[in-house]
C-alpha cells in the first residue's frame, strides 16, 4: 500500500476529528466477540461511528453501509481512522500489519498474537508507523481495578506483603464448536493466555511486575468433546496453571487457574497488607468479562463489601446501560482511547504493554518445561 496513503492517515490522526470512523475485521452474524462487545459499545460512543465491516455475509451488515468480504479493502478506506480486529489470534498478525501499514489505529483483541515472537512483531511495525494502538485486555478499565488502586494509594492495606488469586474458567469436559481451536496451544488462545493472561493483566496492572517465578502446567483433561456433535478432540493446551513468585515490590504473589470444576471458586484474588485486606470476586476468572466486586478488612475486622464510589462507574454515563454486560469495559476502553488521541496521552494498554504481558507468559511457560525459576 502506498507510503503516502499511511502518512497521510496518520498526519490525520494527530489532530483527531470529532468522531473516529471504525471498521471492525471479524464480524460474525451469530456468534462472536464483534456482535456481543465491541458493536454495543462503539455505539453507545458519541466518539465513534462504525463505517465499515469485513464480513462473509451481507447478514454481518449490522445496519452498516459498507461491508467488505476483503479486509484489505478495509484497511484503505479514506473514512476509517481505527481499526478493530475481533477474528481468531491465528490471523492476528496478518490483519494488524494490513492495518498498521496502512497507517491506521489499531484496536486488537488479546492475546496480540500467537506467540511472543507476533507480538513484538506487531509492536515494532506500529512504532515504524506511528500510530496508536490499544489491545484488548480491558479488565484495566472495570471501575473496580481502578477503585482497588485508589484505595491502595490511600494506604487501606498499608504495605502489600502477598497476593493470591484462584479461579476457573470455561468449562472442563464439552466446548462448543467455534471455541474448538483453542484446545490446540499453538493457536495461541487458549486457558493461560485469555483467562489467566487477564487475570495476571490485572495483578501486574495493580500490584507491578513479577520480578522471579516458578510455573507448573499440566493437561489433566486430554479429551474434550464438541456440544452438539459427541465429536471428541484431543486438547494440548494445559488446562491446569499455577504461578508462584516475587514481585519486583517484594511482594509474593501465586496465581492457580484452572478449567471449570464442580463447585470450584469463580474467581476470588486477595491482596493482604501489613494493615488490611481486600478481596476482589467474579463468577469466573475472566475479569474483562464478569462484574467484580471488592470486600476489605482493616486489622482483625471480618471483610465486608465496599462499595465503588459512583464517580468511577459514570465516568462515562452513555455507557451506563452496558454495565453488567461484557460491552462494557471495551466501551470504556474505547472510551479511554478516544481521550487518549484528542489529549495526546497514554491510558490504555497498548501493543508495548501486550509485548511485556506475552514476555510473562512466555517465562510461566519455560519454567513450567524446565521446572525451574526464572526471571519475568
Amino acid at each position: 500500500m502506498p507510503g503516502t496513503e499511511a502518512r497521510e492517515t496518520t498526519s490525520a490522526l494527530a489532530i483527531p476529528k470529532s468522531t473516529l470512523g471504525v471498521g471492525i475485521i471479524g464480524v460474525s452474524p451469530v456468534w462472536g466477540w464483534a456482535a456481543t462487545a465491541h458493536i454495543p459499545a462503539l455505539r453507545a460512543l458519541p466518539d465513534y461511528e462504525i463505517r465499515a465491516l469485513s464480513a462473509r455475509s451481507a447478514e454481518s451488515a449490522h445496519v452498516v453501509s459498507a461491508v467488505f468480504s476483503d479486509y484489505q479493502q478495509l484497511v484503505i478506506q479514506p473514512d476509517i481512522d481505527v481499526v478493530a480486529v475481533t477474528v481468531k489470534v491465528p490471523h492476528h498478525r496478518e490483519l494488524v500489519s494490513a492495518a498498521l501499514a496502512a497507517g491506521k489505529a489499531v484496536y486488537c483483541e488479546w492475546p496480540l498474537g500467537r506467540d511472543l515472537d507476533d507480538a513484538r512483531a506487531l509492536a515494532a511495525l506500529a512504532a515504524e508507523h506511528g500510530v496508536r494502538t490499544v489491545v484488548g485486555l480491558q479488565a484495566r478499565q472495570a471501575p473496580a481495578i481502578e477503585f482497588v488502586q485508589q484505595l491502595l494509594r490511600d494506604g487501606y492495606v498499608g504495605e502489600v506483603l502477598s497476593t493470591t488469586m484462584v479461579g476457573v474458567s470455561i468449562a472442563g469436559d464439552v466446548l462448543v464448536q467455534p471455541n474448538a481451536y483453542m484446545l490446540d496451544k499453538t493457536n495461541g488462545a487458549n486457558l493461560l493466555t485469555v483467562p489467566f493472561g487477564h487475570s495476571l493483566d490485572i495483578l501486574s496492572y495493580v500490584l507491578g511486575e513479577f520480578a522471579e517465578l516458578s510455573a507448573v502446567s499440566d493437561v489433566r483433561r486430554p479429551l474434550i468433546t464438541i456440544e452438539g456433535t459427541g465429536e471428541q478432540i484431543v486438547k494440548t493446551a494445559a488446562d491446569q496453571i499455577a504461578v508462584i513468585g516475587t514481585l519486583t515490590s517484594g511482594a509474593t504473589a501465586s496465581i492457580h487457574i484452572r478449567e471449570a470444576v464442580a463447585g470450584g471458586t469463580g474467581f476470588l484474588w486477595e491482596i493482604n497488607g501489613t494493615d488490611g485486606t481486600l478481596r476482589i470476586t467474579a463468577d469466573a476468572a475472566l475479569p474483562e468479562i464478569f462484574p467484580l466486586t471488592v470486600a476489605g478488612a482493616q486489622g482483625r475486622n471480618e471483610p465486608a463489601d465496599l462499595a465503588i464510589p459512583t464517580a468511577l462507574t459514570q465516568r462515562w454515563p452513555a455507557l451506563s446501560s452496558l454495565e453488567g454486560t461484557p460491552a462494557f469495559n471495551v466501551a470504556r476502553a474505547y472510551a479511554a482511547f478516544a481521550a487518549d488521541i484528542a489529549n495526546g496521552t497514554n491510558t490504555v494498554p497498548d501493543f508495548n504493554a501486550a509485548v511485556r504481558r506475552h514476555e510473562v507468559i512466555a517465562a510461566i511457560e519455560r519454567s513450567a518445561e524446565s521446572g525451574k525459576r526464572v526471571k519475568a
